[in-house]
């Protein structure tokens, strides 16, 4: 791997951008909270209804693609067997897709719902409880894994199809392109997606960063404030960084299957040590629930009420989904050469679907298990403290309580790792010049990312603002990749067209 293969206009572009963000957000620290929130009710109010539009049409299109007779073209050779097996390639996309804000926000989110739920629901009724256990299943579920799966395909078929040396988010639109891909159309698209990749990667340690320093301070009985967040930061940015270094068959592929063993593991503990017939008997009624009212969740944008639910919460979701999707699909299209479009699809939205589900349905309807039976205030310890505090809290009520918050705290890290790896690895890939299918972007380029991630989030924990503050960062990010999307999709059905044309 030669240095001369980085591509420098996009290496210097994206790291002006992230000192040019994080330099004035820790500076104007006390100005920078209250603009960030009246730009997001501004873009939310005004807006949102497009990234509702959105959510809807990328699922329709995804099952017709999936269903119509492109689903069966192969990514690469039409002889070639899939480069990953079928479980690396499952703990890949999954642990790349959802990260350690999953294990934030399964345990904490039904209890926004349970105060404020949605459809005018009685606040801490049984209705805001049923919806409170379903809502979370909704925004981590199908739609989530759309966003991720369009680009994923949009980029992976003009990739393997055409055989080109380099593997950059501007190839979903290759169809306009035409020749183009170095031009600066390209570059914009290129340009884009490296924004909205460190705005959509700073939420995640953002959120996962407090509660794996929550988890910490509990184990050694230390107080948990900015400096351990940070000393939380710098840890997994060096265990990602050396991920990074051993590249993606020893890196990224071994600590995801260690993560799935871990993850999954840790929640099989929680269903048997804990209340086993009511999580399962609550995740069975959110599946009800979910399949019977999934149309009217996705086209709930409550304009009569304005309850601020939609702006607050779904946005929010389809924003961050958005953000994330283009490293996401850079990520899954590397990891994906040899299947099926098809496999890709049903196997994203079904696999990714489900690994989100299980964590809402045994660690969140835990916590609101506790909070019904009165033994342990949940919500209250949200009010006082935060949302880390209210889940060590929780993992405390189980036995051996020690070994799971250790546990908890290390599959965190490691979800936080694998995150990052993966979206190095995109970063890195879409500042090369030349790389061929197969190939890896240089190591000491993969590292300076893995390093340089970390940045944004230490500005938006510096700051405050906690939760809108990072909403607002999604929301800003993701809104060009939302116009992007329209031209990937159409760019990919000419592709197909133009090579299996109707006999």
């Amino acid at each position: 791997m030669q240095q001369h293969r980085i591509d420098w206009p996009s290496f210097i572009a994206c790291t002006a951008i992230l000192l040019l963000v994080c330099i004035p957000l820790a500076l104007l620290a006390d100005a920078a909270v209250p603009l960030l929130e009246r730009v997001y009710d501004l873009i939310s109010r005004e807006l949102g209804f497009l990234y509702i539009s959105a959510s809807v049409a990328v699922v329709a299109f995804l099952v017709w693609l999936g269903a119509s007779r492109f689903g069966s073209v192969r990514l690469g050779p039409s002889d070639e067997p899939p480069e990953f097996g079928t479980l690396s390639w499952i703990a890949m996309l999954f642990c790349a897709g959802v990260g350690a804000g999953l294990m934030y926000w399964c345990a904490t989110e039904w209890a926004y719902y349970f105060d404020a739920p949605p459809f005018g629901a009685e606040p801490r009724s049984a209705e805001a409880a049923e919806w409170a256990s379903t809502y979370g299943m909704f925004h981590w579920g199908f739609t989530a894994w759309a966003f991720y799966c369009l680009p994923a395909i949009a980029i992976a078929y003009p990739y393997y199809s055409r055989r080109l040396d380099f593997m950059r988010f501007s190839l979903s639109c290759n169809w306009f392109l035409r020749g183009r891909e170095q031009g600066a159309a390209a570059r914009f698209i290129d340009f884009l997606f490296m924004i909205a990749l460190i705005g959509g990667a700073a939420t995640s340690l953002g959120f996962s960063a407090p509660m794996i320093a929550a988890c910490i301070a509990w184990l050694f009985d230390i107080e948990s404030g900015f400096g351990l967040q940070l000393g939380v930061i710098a840890m997994s940015a060096a265990l990602f960084a050396a991920s990074a270094w051993l590249g993606l068959q020893k890196g990224i592929r071994r600590l995801s299957d260690i993560n799935l063993v871990l993850a999954y593991g840790l929640l099989l503990f929680i269903l048997l040590v804990g209340p086993s017939v009511f999580l399962l008997k609550t995740s069975l009624n959110s599946v009800g629930v979910l399949l019977q009212n999934f149309a009217r969740m996705n086209f709930w944008t409550d304009p009569f009420s304005n309850s601020g639910f939609v702006e607050s919460w779904t946005v929010f979701y389809w924003a961050w989904w958005i953000a994330f999707a283009p490293y996401v699909g850079l990520f899954v299209a590397r990891i994906s050469r040899g299947r099926s479009i098809r496999q890709v699809i049903f196997g994203m939205l079904g696999f990714g679907s489900l690994g989100s589900w299980l964590y809402y349905m045994v660690l969140g309807n835990y916590a609101l298990f506790l909070e019904l039976g009165g033994q342990l205030d949940f919500t209250g310890i949200m009010a006082r403290l935060d949302g880390s505090a209210a889940i060590v809290a929780t993992l405390e009520t189980l036995p051996l309580a020690p070994f799971v918050i250790a546990l908890f705290a290390l599959v965190a890290i490691i979800f936080s790792a694998t995150t990052y790896d993966s979206a190095s690895y995109t970063l890195a890939a879409t500042a090369t010049r030349h790389l061929q299918a197969g190939e890896d972007p240089d190591r000491w380029h993969r590292v300076f990312w893995a390093f340089s991630l970390g940045l944004l989030p230490v500005a938006l924990m510096y700051i405050g603002g906690g939760l809108r503050s990072i909403q607002v960062a999604l929301l800003i990010v993701s809104l060009p990749i939302l116009l992007v999307g329209v031209a990937m999709s159409i760019a990919l059905v000419r592709n197909l067209r133009a090579d299996y044309p109707v006999a």
